[in-house]
């Protein structure tokens, strides 16, 4: 038990942070020790969490009293503005961390002012933090002291457009991306649009003229293409619980590119991608519950168009698996330690 991993979790009452926790009791090398919740400070994390009967006998800690400097790494499961807050003194402790919001991901100060509307407190952090996306920072995770973990739909755009952008093959650095969404992405909050009334049957579209992962699209596709790349990102919410589509739109430079064959060489190595048979159709649901990302691969009638279909499951590798897969190689475990459950259907 000594050489274990001691995780903590600040804020582990949401959806995200659920998703962690019931991955992290399950992992093999991590003893969680503390997780926080002002919400529900003092009460038994199976008292929230009923799903976790039987597996923990821990409770939530106030964050004011929580003992995260007795960790390895902690876990920011919270709103924008609190790891930013927090985690220079829990770093100056020695202690790693993974941040699920905003606060560094990206690397310009007035950019996160102008989407999250307010000020950066940690810019010298801010310099520091590595982007944990494993496929493309994989060396910088393992030394990083500060990740921040990637938004859910700039993971699925970014999987889908960088095999072609690292072959320099696209005809129009424009990329246009159709993306939807379950609606836990939305989180645990009450909302009125978030009511079964209001989305069973239903399907739209929302912040079409401007939503904040744009940035962070545009941000890492342009640093992996050494240029500036565009990207017209428009999310939708249909009526299902968790899962995340994209269908990314790319004029290709050589009409007689082997794009399937190019997106098999470039994931062959990876654990958590898997581009499927030419001629399949992705499907959320063969992923739901997994950290799996599932790649289909197809082209427009005058193939000067390669259409790429891209679901993961919003909340793990969108957020807590994807999380998890950086701590394990940050901390010299194996990738896929804690992450290789397959998916549920029906």
């Amino acid at each position: 038990m000594s050489n274990q991993v001691a995780v903590g979790i600040v804020g582990a009452s949401g959806y995200s942070g659920a998703e962690l926790l019931r991955l992290l009791l399950a992992h093999p090398d991590v003893a969680v020790k503390v997780i926080t919740s002002r919400q529900y400070a003092n009460q038994r994390l199976d008292s929230v969490f009923p799903n976790l009967r039987g597996v923990t006998t821990l409770s939530f800690s106030d964050p004011q009293d929580a003992p995260l400097t007795e960790c390895d790494v902690v876990f920011f499961a919270t709103p924008h503005g609190v790891c930013m807050r927090e985690a220079a003194a829990l770093i100056e402790c020695g202690v790693r961390i993974i941040d699920f919001s905003g606060d560094f991901r990206l690397r310009d100060p007035n950019v996160f002012t102008r989407w999250y509307d307010m000020e950066h407190t940690a810019q010298d952090l801010l310099k520091e933090a590595v982007y944990g996306l494993p496929e493309t920072h994989r060396a910088a995770i393992a030394k990083a002291r500060l990740v921040a973990n990637p938004g859910c739909y700039p993971t699925a755009v970014h999987l889908g457009v960088k095999p072609l952008l690292e072959a320099d093959a696209l005809f129009s650095d424009d990329i246009i991306a159709d993306v939807k969404s379950g609606v836990s992405g939305a989180g645990r909050g009450a909302k009125q649009d978030n009511l079964a009334a209001e989305i069973e049957g239903n399907f739209k579209l929302y912040a079409a003229s401007g939503h904040r992962h744009q940035p962070e699209i545009e941000q890492e596709l342009s640093l992996l293409a050494s240029r500036e790349v565009h990207c017209t990102f428009v999310p939708h919410l249909v009526p299902m619980v968790r899962g995340i589509e994209a269908t990314l739109y790319l004029s290709l430079r050589d009409p007689s590119l082997d794009v399937h064959a190019l997106f098999t060489r470039a994931y062959v190595d990876e654990p958590f991608v898997d581009v499927l048979p030419e001629g399949a159709h992705t499907q959320t649901r063969y992923v739901r519950g997994t950290n799996f990302v599932h790649i289909s691969v197809h082209r427009s009638v005058n193939r000067r168009t390669a259409i790429i279909s891209v679901v993961e499951d919003n909340l793990i590798k969108g957020a807590a698996g994807q999380a998890v897969q950086s701590m394990n190689i940050m901390f010299g475990l194996a990738e896929t330690s804690g992450l290789m459950q397959p998916a549920q259907i029906p």
